[in-house]
């Protein structure tokens, strides 16, 4: 499956639409992202039932601010509109796969449960 290129327009809609999304926040002058486009890109065409989406943290700004993007590359994987993984820096490809399948092994109701809990002691 081709990647998504993620804009503030469309941002949401993406997010919402798909129960899995791997993003990676980079630009095209870090050295890092650029060793790590590929892995990313090998990984979306492993597992075509997710989403594979990038951020040009240049061209969007704003998201990136948003979310509080200080270093690049940085891979965010939101699962059921839950943001359940982000970390900076280029994985190689088996961390790749290994969080991937952290991911997908994830129970969703148990993690909103931890959010609402964390929610009720602030």
């Amino acid at each position: 499956m081709s990647t998504v290129e993620l804009t503030k327009d469309n941002f949401d809609e993406v997010v919402t639409e798909n129960d899995f999304v791997l993003i990676d926040f980079w630009a095209s002058w870090c050295g890092p992202c650029r060793q790590f486009g590929p892995v990313f890109e090998a990984a979306s065409e492993r597992h075509q039932d997710l989403v594979f989406a990038k951020v040009d943290t240049e061209a969007q700004q704003e998201l990136a601010a948003a979310f509080e993007i200080r270093s690049i590359p940085t891979l965010m994987i939101v699962r059921d509109k839950v943001a359940v993984f982000a970390q900076p820096g280029a994985l190689p490809e088996a961390a790749l796969e290994d969080v991937i399948g952290q991911a997908r092994n994830l129970d969703m109701d148990e993690v909103r449960k931890s959010i609402a809990a964390q929610q009720q002691k602030q």
